[in-house]
């Protein structure tokens, strides 16, 4: 793509005239899109639909909270791959110990998995509302399809899709909230002001969980190092590191805008009925005589972008996580790579049928992502706080107090989860 050709020639070996301005900026959007995908997936559609249909604009403090945490996270992970040249994975195993890097890469598999699982029901689910395919075979059909799109497509033309995804499911959104009457002002003042009604911790923890993802840590590190940039210039690191925050923030504000969108359109559709949404073959069945037969094709073909994009991004993390074990970058073409992207996949199609509720595991996914989440994060804050790993762009002092603020938080807000199970 004459996109990626563009960037290796301006940061590879050789200099070039370099331009500056609006254009440049937008060069540098991509990456982050990606990891946007991993947020606006089938998951974060249960949360969300759960949370508004039940408690109307209540939680929307939540996503604005998550969308703050992840951009904190996702620029500081970014910079370990920019500085370094490796993933998140390949950092854990060149700097921890063995077994330490083992157990935490391991867990993080297992987040891989919890949210392929989420993805591909997301994408079933659509099948099932569109064309009446059944949830199980859905499920094989678009695990089947995303690796297929994986393995026969390079990386350049999946950034490619999958920012049209995104496009088309912001569109759909934005059609949507057309179609409904939303209450601005006292959105507004929801998405500032903490509130935790009764039984609502589990779905706070689920919309953390479907914001803040563990796998999409690993997954942005990867993925920011497709500019192949030369690692030997420090003023062409400097300039990765400008530019990848402007693509961070961007791109985590339409993430913000999607999901709070979500929760709009069940708060002004659903919650006002006085409807709980606790599947989302029923939100789109409610959407056609509510807001008529446009709306619900509409919401459905959204969750199917969403399903499919999500799987992509799942699986391109979870290879990079297998493949960091031995060492390697992530390359689909290898076998490392290509089993940890399979396990992701065929675990999941595992799991999707032995359980009888697709809603309800889309939401216990999501609370489970929140509890391998701290791991991940202490990791990725002590990597980037060493200076033998990073080097002169080590965590600063405030940096370092603000990663191990929103570590202990998501900790402490974890331990909230467990107790609310027991006392239920």
């Amino acid at each position: 793509m004459k996109f990626f050709e563009g960037l290796k020639r301006e940061f590879g070996t050789t200099h070039h005239k370099q331009r500056s301005g609006a254009f440049d900026l937008l060069k540098f959007i991509g990456p982050g899109l990606l990891v946007t995908v991993g947020f606006i997936d089938p998951g974060n559609w249960a949360s969300n639909f759960a949370a508004g249909s039940q408690f109307g604009y209540t939680l929307l403090w939540v996503v604005t909270l998550s969308t703050l945490m992840l951009i904190i996270l996702q620029h500081n992970v970014a910079h370990l791959g920019i500085v370094t040249g490796l993933c998140l994975s390949e950092a854990a195993c060149q700097h921890l110990p063995k077994k330490t890097s083992r157990f935490v890469l391991w867990t993080a598999m297992g987040a891989s998995i919890s949210t392929s699982l989420a993805e591909i029901l997301g994408g079933a689910i659509a099948l099932d509302m569109l064309f009446d395919v059944p949830i199980k075979i859905g499920s094989v059909l678009v695990a089947v399809f995303v690796f297929l799109m994986m393995y026969s497509n390079s990386y350049k033309k999946m950034e490619r899709y999958i920012i049209a995804f995104v496009s088309l499911i912001g569109l759909s959104f934005i059609y949507e909230l057309f179609l409904v009457d939303i209450q601005w002002g006292e959105a507004s003042r929801a998405w500032v002001t903490p509130s935790i009604p009764e039984g609502s911790m589990l779905l706070i923890m689920s919309v953390l969980g479907a914001v803040v993802m563990p796998h999409n840590l690993f997954l942005h590190s990867e993925v920011i190092q497709s500019r192949q940039w030369n690692l030997e210039d420090e003023k062409v690191i400097e300039k990765q590191l400008k530019y990848e925050f402007f693509d961070t923030i961007f791109s985590m504000g339409i993430g913000w805008a999607i999901n709070s969108a979500m929760i709009l359109l069940a708060a002004a559709t659903f919650f006002g009925q006085g409807v709980v949404v606790d599947d989302l073959q029923q939100a789109q069945s409610l959407l056609d005589p509510l807001l008529g037969k446009s709306a619900a094709l509409v919401f459905a073909l959204a969750l199917l972008f969403a399903g499919i994009s999500s799987s992509m991004t799942s699986g391109v993390a979870a290879g990079s996580i297998f493949a960091g074990m031995y060492n390697e970058p992530y390359n689909i073409k290898d076998i490392h790579s290509k089993t940890g992207t399979l396990i992701s996949l065929g675990v999941a199609i595992l799991i999707i049928f032995l359980i009888g509720d697709p809603f309800q595991g889309l939401i216990i996914s999501q609370a489970i992502l929140s509890l391998q989440l701290p791991i991940t994060v202490f990791l990725q804050v002590r990597l980037t706080s060493s200076e033998k790993v990073m080097g002169k762009h080590v965590n600063k002092p405030f940096t370092k107090f603000i990663l191990y603020f929103i570590a202990i938080v998501v900790t402490v807000l974890n331990v909230m989860l467990l107790v609310s199970f027991f006392i239920q």
